[in-house]
């Protein structure tokens, strides 16, 4: 018929995308010929279930595959209860949906008594570990929460010794500096000048550049002894 036709195509067409890793593209390109989930083939939906189950992606499927699960025709498929199964392991437990899966199983009159307690018992177990991995990494971001505030606390406290040292540092400096003899400091300051530029004072040529620098050295012994920069006086 055309319908089986039409669903071999998309089966084939699934793998190809599958296979060209356009696997993003898979359900959007089957909803453009089924239009609603509730339409899809069982094979289509099977496919679609395992291919994102695969991907690590089976969140893709959740709205998908609760929408023709819950479809009242979709019910009566033989397939159904095999599709039920498929979709309670790959979409619903990896995302931890385990009150949704339990309302899923108990509601479905395809599953025997039996049946029902063995999906019930291993949501049970899916529950269980999925709690002791949340568990263990919640330990593990703690432990990694105290070991970063145990670092940057040594890193505070080191940044604090060396800021209080460098504060000593230059207290010290400061209280040395206004102990240097200022008049020696300018005369060893200008005989070195007089060295180094290699300037005559007795020539005419050097008078200009010897004025220039007596008055540099005044406004600078001006600075350092105005009363901004004076100690205070001590009794």
């Amino acid at each position: 018929s055309s319908a089986e036709v039409k669903c071999s195509l998309c089966v084939v067409g699934i793998q190809a995308l599958a296979e060209m890793n356009r696997w993003r593209e898979v359900l959007s390109w089957v909803l453009q010929y089924y239009h609603v989930p509730e339409h899809l083939p069982p094979k289509v939906l099977e496919l679609c279930i395992l291919l994102y189950s695969k991907v690590r992606e089976p969140q893709v499927m959740l709205e998908v595959g609760s929408s023709w699960l819950r479809h009242q025709p979709n019910k009566s498929l033989p397939e159904y209860s095999a599709l039920l199964e498929l979709y309670l392991l790959h979409v619903l437990l990896p995302l931890g949906r385990f009150e949704g899966a339990e309302e899923l199983v108990r509601g479905c009159d395809a599953f025997d008594s039996e049946q029902q307690l063995a999906f019930l018992g291993t949501i049970c177990e899916s529950r269980c570990q999925w709690t002791q991995q949340e568990e263990m990494h919640s330990a593990a971001q703690e432990k990694q929460e105290a070991a970063a505030e145990t670092i940057l606390g040594a890193l505070s406290q080191k940044l604090l010794t060396m800021l209080t040292l460098l504060r000593r540092a230059l207290r010290s400096m400061s209280s040395h500096f206004y102990l240097l003899p200022y008049k020696k400091m300018l005369l060893a300051t200008f005989l070195l000048y007089l060295v180094v530029v290699r300037l005559d004072p007795a020539s005419p040529t050097s008078l200009p550049f010897i004025y220039k620098l007596v008055q540099l050295f005044r406004q600078a012994w001006a600075a350092v002894f105005s009363p901004i920069h004076r100690r205070p006086v001590q009794d």
